[in-house]
């Protein structure tokens, strides 16, 4: 059985973070006098360094969604254990029928993702990841699977405090 979530939420105050703005979804609803138009915004923030978190925020017009996303976003940081410029060991994050595999790159490699995937990616400070996403091509579904696979990642120390030896 996989082991989720034992990584607590980082506090996001001191801080600084920078939000992206992944994907804004218009909703239309026909009543009497026409459409009236809502929006809703993915946002991803981040510090370039070990933390990132997503939001998801909705309103009558784009500026209030992106604000209500990025609120949301700064609730849900999450720290990112990274190894140099990658990710420590290979991973698959799956949320409903989106799957995302994520394996370490060697420096220089770049970030080798699709636009919702990367922009998590460049939040959280990795450089160097290789990535390829199947099933669903959703953005929202696609971010909740990154995540759900930052949420498995374990550091040397970490794995070697779980199991109580060393792993050197």
């Amino acid at each position: 059985m996989k082991s989720r979530k034992i990584t607590d939420f980082v506090d996001a105050e001191g801080l600084v973070l920078e939000d992206n703005v992944v994907k804004i979804n218009r909703c239309a609803t026909v009543v009497k006098g026409g459409r009236r138009f809502s929006f809703s915004a993915l946002v991803v923030v981040g510090n370039h360094n070990g933390v990132v978190g997503w939001g998801y925020g909705k309103a009558n017009e784009v500026p209030p969604s992106v604000e209500k996303g990025t609120k949301d976003a700064k609730k849900r940081l999450l720290r990112v254990p990274l190894v140099g410029t990658t990710i420590p060991h290979e991973v698959i994050g799956t949320y409903g029928s989106a799957r995302v595999l994520m394996k370490p790159a060697s420096p220089g490699t770049g970030v080798i993702a699709g636009a919702a995937v990367r922009a998590v990616c460049e939040k959280a400070g990795i450089q160097d990841i290789l990535t390829k996403s199947f099933g669903s091509n959703n953005p929202i579904n696609q971010v909740k699977a990154v995540f759900d696979g930052f949420h498995m990642l374990r550091s040397r120390k970490h794995a070697e405090e779980l199991r109580g030896v060393s792993l050197s």
